[in-house]
């Protein structure tokens, strides 16, 4: 979203309301009106005949107003929810004790706009749980409104690692009135509510976000402990891959990079390199390998296979490093001291910044993901696109969208890596060097990947026929 953005599900919102728009549907957006989106997109206005709402949640009842603002590039709207007293917050999401009652007023509001305006969704399509209740109001609560009969439901799982568990003692925050007995009643027994159990149990459809992660997570561990829910529908769970905005990512006009370049002519490339050398104060020469990591500093990630595998790496072979993240502050620490130990060659810059992050794409040779899980990633398409060859563990969206090189038959994408453990990093790096030293297989490697194409325009009819699936009855739960 061009509002407010903490990770993948911004991307995802952001690209399909402008493409659903293009292909003919009445899209409307709800999200919080957070307190720095106030002083910066003055666009954003009230609605006449949507001031001092209400929605009572347990004892508290909560006054809100509805702003909006058309999304950029369309008419859709997109609504905000004005409530000081629960978004003016230091950050999006927090750890306060009501952090459950700001997405159910989310919730709430939305509908209730909704039957104000005369808007009748055929679909609500809802991330994540934080609006994961909707489904279950939609078959409870809302049951009886004629207006919204005909209405289904979508719940898109972004990542099963976050439930917002919240306390039973808040189960008359839900306002379930008599309908109470539809939550997992074996949840009372651990004195939880999971709201993304919920929604997986009452959406229509259940979508995440790559065809290998819907398998992981109903087979595996990384289910998180939602495998027996998700087995429990009856037609499963759909992936869906998540899609790039070539707008913002491509070589040929990214407007953070001064010299732009394609697979045909790959000069603007060595110049992006030499910039990010100078920027990140590397002092090796261009036609050295430049390996380079934009991540959150997570566990998640695989950075703990990086505490084994990247000093041996730097003793064996010849390249230089690149990270630019935040997080966990143990992973900050290793990556400022292998900076401080290999000055010239490795380099760290905490936090995120949207331009490096662009020119790290454009400028590096190899792009490092090897996370213990990704539901999609990004960062991996984004690679292919600029000719940065993606080193990847085999799970979730990376398995989806980098294909293995063979060097013998010129075909693949990048290096791609099965086990989670330090020996299996140190064999991907140790490989994809070994490609770049022939340079006439690298660039044979780099055309195949540059030719990859994850636009949203195909990815946005794989929703178009989830939506038709939940309306016609044929994959719910």
């Amino acid at each position: 979203m061009p509002y407010a953005k903490t990770g993948g599900l911004a991307d995802v919102v952001g690209a399909l309301i402008p493409e659903l728009h293009r292909l003919g549907h009445q899209v409307r957006a709800f999200m919080p009106l957070y307190a720095p989106l106030r002083g910066t997109h003055p666009e954003i206005q009230p609605v006449d005949g949507l001031h001092r709402m209400s929605v009572t949640l347990g004892t508290d009842s909560y006054e809100f107003s509805m702003s909006s603002a058309t999304f950029p590039g369309t008419d859709a709207t997109v609504y905000f929810v004005d409530c000081p007293r629960m978004f003016d917050r230091p950050s999006f999401y927090t750890f306060d004790a009501d952090e459950h009652r700001r997405f159910l007023l989310l919730t709430r509001a939305a509908i209730e706009t909704c039957r104000r305006v005369g808007f009748l969704p055929d679909i609500f399509h809802c991330n994540d749980w934080h609006t994961a209740f909707l489904p279950l109001y939609l078959k409870t609560v809302y049951a009886s409104v004629a207006a919204l009969a005909r209405a289904r439901s979508v719940l898109t799982i972004h990542n099963i690692g976050y439930q917002g568990l919240m306390p039973w003692a808040a189960l008359d925050d839900l306002g379930l009135g008599a309908f109470k007995d539809r939550l997992d009643q074996s949840d009372s027994a651990v004195n939880l509510i999971n709201p993304l159990k919920t929604g997986i149990k009452f959406a229509d459809v259940v979508t995440t976000v790559s065809p290998t992660y819907a398998r992981e997570i109903c087979d595996t561990a990384l289910g998180m402990g939602m495998q027996e829910t998700l087995l429990a529908r009856r037609n499963g769970v759909v992936g869906i891959l998540n899609g790039v905005d070539y707008a913002d990512w491509d070589p040929r006009h990214d407007r953070h990079l001064t010299t732009h370049f394609d697979a045909v002519d790959l000069q603007g490339k060595a110049y992006n390199k030499q910039r990010l050398l100078a920027a990140m104060g590397l002092g090796f020469e261009p036609h050295r390998p430049l390996i380079s990591m934009v991540t959150r500093l997570a566990e998640q990630k695989g950075i703990d296979l990086l505490f084994d595998a990247l000093p041996a790496l730097l003793r064996e072979r010849d390249f230089g490093f690149v990270i630019l993240g935040s997080g966990d502050e143990r992973y900050a620490a290793f990556f400022a001291d292998m900076a401080r130990r290999h000055p010239g060659r490795v380099a760290f810059r905490s936090g995120y910044d949207e331009a490096l992050a662009h020119l790290i794409e454009a400028g590096s040779d190899m792009f490092l993901m090897p996370s213990r899980y990704e539901p999609c990633g990004l960062n991996q398409m984004y690679s292919l696109r600029y000719g940065t060859i993606p080193i990847v563990r085999k799970t979730g969206g990376l398995a989806d969208s980098v294909q293995h090189f063979d060097p013998a038959a010129g075909t693949g994408t990048g290096c791609v890596f099965n086990d989670y453990d330090a020996p299996a990093v140190r064999w991907a790096v140790g490989a994809a060097l070994d490609w770049y030293a022939d340079q006439d297989k690298w660039r044979r490697l780099m055309q195949n990947a540059m030719a990859q194409n994850f636009s949203w325009s195909r990815q946005t009819g794989l929703y178009e026929q989830v939506y038709r699936d939940a309306l016609a009855g044929s994959n719910s739960a």
